[in-house]
């Protein structure tokens, strides 16, 4: 099925367009209180609370979080005391009707869904496309990159003339606008120029504010990364 795009200005401007942009406005959150994990946390609903024990890559925040080495690069830890803890990874019932070895992005409650199992899920935060680059529809994984090079479309270059510098290409690394991780979306054998990346913007996690694309934590990226191979089925919401 044919990608379906909010309007034809969105689309055409986010072609590539996954760069960083400036943060704005702050939704109002629960914040947890600085030092307290959901998987500790009573007023959690229980079916959020991650399961130790079962899955290496879902344990405490402070150790999915962390500081790690990655590439030949270091990725700085997380704060994420200081965000809403319904933004984190973590193991979630299976309701969404999906089959296994899918993604699923809800865009409108800023998740996205790695479905591994007929009763269960892995849950992520998710940053999405702002007003005018918004997206919906079906692909798949044609390819994935570690540690990606972004090239800014000559579009945004002509917006912010101090990208002018990138325009053969930003070397990777932790400031990247495509993070450690890519995911490519292609339709039909075609490169829908959307992508799943990693970003160090840790707060627009829970925001609409990228060009189109779906953007990630760093960690989270790559541990979808290492879950979804390719041709894996994804389907925007």
């Amino acid at each position: 099925m044919d990608f379906t795009f909010a309007n034809r200005r969105g689309f055409l401007k986010g072609f590539g367009a996954c760069g960083l942009l400036p943060l704005t406005g702050c939704m109002q959150k629960r914040i947890l209180p600085v030092g307290v994990d959901p998987i500790t946390t009573s007023s959690v609903r229980s079916f959020s609370r991650p399961k130790i024990g079962i899955d290496p890559n879902i344990t405490t925040s402070a150790q999915m979080y962390g500081e790690i080495q990655d590439g030949g690069y270091v990725l700085p830890a997380v704060p994420y005391d200081e965000m809403d803890y319904r933004y984190r990874r973590q193991r979630v019932p299976n309701t969404l009707g999906y089959p296994v070895d899918s993604v699923l992005i809800d865009t409108k409650s800023k998740f996205a869904y790695y479905v591994f199992a007929r009763d269960e899920a892995v849950r992520y935060g998710v940053g999405v496309g702002k007003a005018g680059f918004e997206w919906t529809g079906n692909a798949v994984i044609g390819h994935k990159k570690i540690w990606p090079a972004w090239t800014p479309p000559e579009e945004m270059v002509q917006r912010k003339p101090e990208l002018e510098k990138y325009r053969g290409g930003m070397p990777p690394g932790p400031m990247n606008p495509l993070g450690a991780r890519a995911l490519y979306l292609y339709d039909n054998g075609r490169d829908t120029l959307f992508r799943l990346h990693g970003t160090p913007e840790w707060q627009s996690i829970g925001k609409a504010m990228s060009s189109g694309c779906i953007r990630l934590l760093n960690h989270d990226i790559i541990d979808l990364f290492n879950r979804a191979p390719n041709g894996t089925s994804v389907t925007v919401i």
